[in-house]
């Protein structure tokens, strides 16, 4: 009888994903959708995976409910390519789903960005759950839906986020495209308070209110790096709305 199954999504990640693997090899099921990446992920991500699925990249809930369909397991766990159980969270999670008392459990995900974790910029996400009922929706910054009671768990998941300065700030690019082509498909308009307001909400939030101020210089640059994404939201709206992509 499958109890967890675990679904990894990649696109060229040899330098990651193994360490990944190896970290969820507790699992009675290992699932790797991958978007057809053009290095050694493959060939790694076969020695470890139960199922290895290809499918074509269109937005991040298309390619994780394609490999929801594909579990059998009572209960499933997301992991990205450069993320890892350590082994406190293994035995957390081994406990837990024994004797549930929730149908799904959100995760904290400290940032790790200049070679150290930014333990007071963090984040709880729900990737834990029931696979009946489980479901994503949105195209970037995807939320993971599950029917019942949510709770939480207490240790960390390493999270390797930074693979260079230029890496994450791309990936702030990539993200803002996805998301102004939702707002533009909505009819949002952008105004003044979208492109001065919300970007310097965003950073006052991240650093003075969740505290990223403690973390030194690296809490200081990821606050600043994820104003100018809400900020290149905004702007990229407005280019798709002339036209001018």
């Amino acid at each position: 009888m499958v109890n967890l199954s675990v679904i990894i999504p990649t696109f060229n990640e040899e330098a990651f994903v193994e360490e990944a693997l190896k970290s969820i090899s507790f699992a009675d099921e290992i699932i790797v959708v991958d978007s057809f990446s053009t290095d050694k992920t493959p060939e790694i991500s076969k020695k470890y995976a139960t199922k290895f699925l290809q499918r074509k990249f269109d937005n991040f809930s298309n390619q994780k409910n394609f490999a929801l369909k594909e579990a059998t397991g009572d209960w499933v766990l997301f992991l990205d390519a450069d993320e890892r159980i350590p082994q406190k969270l293994k035995a957390e999670i081994l406990t837990t789903l024994q004797h549930p008392k929730h149908d799904g459990y959100k995760l904290n995900f400290p940032h790790y960005f200049m070679d150290r974790f930014l333990y007071h910029h963090s984040d709880d996400v729900l990737r834990l759950v029931k696979r009946e009922g489980a479901n994503f929706t949105g195209l970037v910054h995807e939320k993971l839906n599950c029917t019942g009671s949510i709770g939480k768990l207490k240790a960390m998941v390493e999270h390797y986020t930074y693979k260079g300065l230029q890496n994450y700030i791309s990936k702030k690019e990539s993200y803002a495209w996805f998301q102004a082509e939702q707002l533009f498909a909505k009819g949002k308009k952008v105004t003044w308070g979208h492109l001065l307001i919300k970007p310097t909400f965003r950073f006052i939030k991240s650093y003075i209110i969740r505290g990223s101020y403690k973390d030194g210089v690296p809490g200081l640059t990821i606050a600043a790096i994820n104003a100018y994404g809400v900020f290149s939201r905004y702007v990229k709206l407005m280019l798709l709305q002339k036209g001018i992509r």
